[in-house]
């Protein structure tokens, strides 16, 4: 299969259950709004390494909050449940809270179950916290300097699908680059998904555990590697190949993270010098899903 020349590699994207969160952020400004999204989905790339994977899903105007302000929607997204309801009263309480002018509201959609993650954070009030109602939610309004501190009550989570990839291939660094940017831009007007990794790319490719050092989990993929193409005999990058670069996307549910792939690589076929879309896999072994790149189109 080939789109606009590109060659679409026939593979599939073994992707994994993942349990997630979904927030609104709101703030007086958009870009109030942003920074607290901002700090609250740092440090959450890939649960190789950090506490959880986390992102901006969406900007919502404020005509579509709870509270009639500017906001964005983020997720959060860990494969433990105990552990994820941490991630949320820590990046909340840290990360948010912490922020000025900021309200947040729970935005997921038939959750499985919900953590008690306001009612716990209510208790920064120390007893001087408040209890109302905005469109029908239960929200606690805790006193801070600049004012108060509006918490949902009740966040939501549920089993949702981590670990959609593709890769692109391109002839040099810079036009791998560009087609990585052009497929987030794509995604990005995909709402229920993120792209957690840096600018939503993914320069480090991994595989699981390591040849040479027993200590770490995950090592470089050196299959994929451009510089190592001439010494390493199971190479998978062709000899035409400057430049790879991975879009990892986690989404609320399958449907989401197959639209976002089928988006993002029509965009990145757009780009002149993009040789193959190829996709990572690990055999079956991983996860649950497989989502085959012809079946996309």
């Amino acid at each position: 299969m080939e789109i606009n020349g590109v060659e679409i590699k026939d593979t599939y994207a073994e992707a994994f259950g993942i349990k997630a969160s979904r927030l609104l952020i709101t703030a007086t400004t958009e870009r109030l709004a942003k920074i607290a999204a901002t700090e609250a989905t740092g440090y959450g790339t890939s649960v190789i390494g950090c506490p959880a994977e986390a992102g901006i899903d969406s900007y919502m105007p404020p005509t579509e909050t709870p509270d009639g302000r500017p906001g964005y929607v983020i997720m959060i997204c860990n494969p433990s449940k105990k552990d994820l309801d941490n991630e949320l009263l820590e990046r909340i309480g840290m990360c948010i809270l912490t922020a000025p002018t900021t309200a947040v509201f729970d935005v997921l959609e038939d959750p499985d179950d919900k953590f008690k993650t306001g009612f716990k954070l209510k208790f920064f009030g120390d007893g001087y916290e408040d209890e109302l109602e905005i469109q029908g939610r239960k929200i606690h309004s805790i006193p801070i300097m600049s004012g108060d501190f509006l918490v949902e009550s009740l966040f939501g989570y549920k089993k949702a699908v981590a670990g959609g990839n593709f890769f692109i291939m391109a002839e040099n660094k810079m036009a791998g680059l560009t087609a990585a940017e052009v497929a987030v831009d794509a995604i990005d007007d995909i709402s229920g998904v993120i792209t957690p990794f840096p600018g939503g790319m993914v320069a480090s490719g991994s595989k699981v555990g390591c040849n040479s050092y027993e200590f770490l989990n995950a090592s470089t993929n050196e299959k994929m590697c451009v510089s190592l193409k001439e010494k390493v005999a199971e190479t998978q990058i062709r000899k035409d190949v400057g430049g790879v670069f991975e879009i990892v996307i986690d989404g609320v549910d399958e449907e989401a993270v197959k639209e976002a792939m089928k988006q993002g690589i029509a965009a990145a076929c757009t780009v002149e010098g993009v040789l193959e879309i190829n996709a990572g896999n690990f055999g079956g072994d991983l996860g649950e899903y497989k989502i085959q790149l012809h079946d996309l189109f």
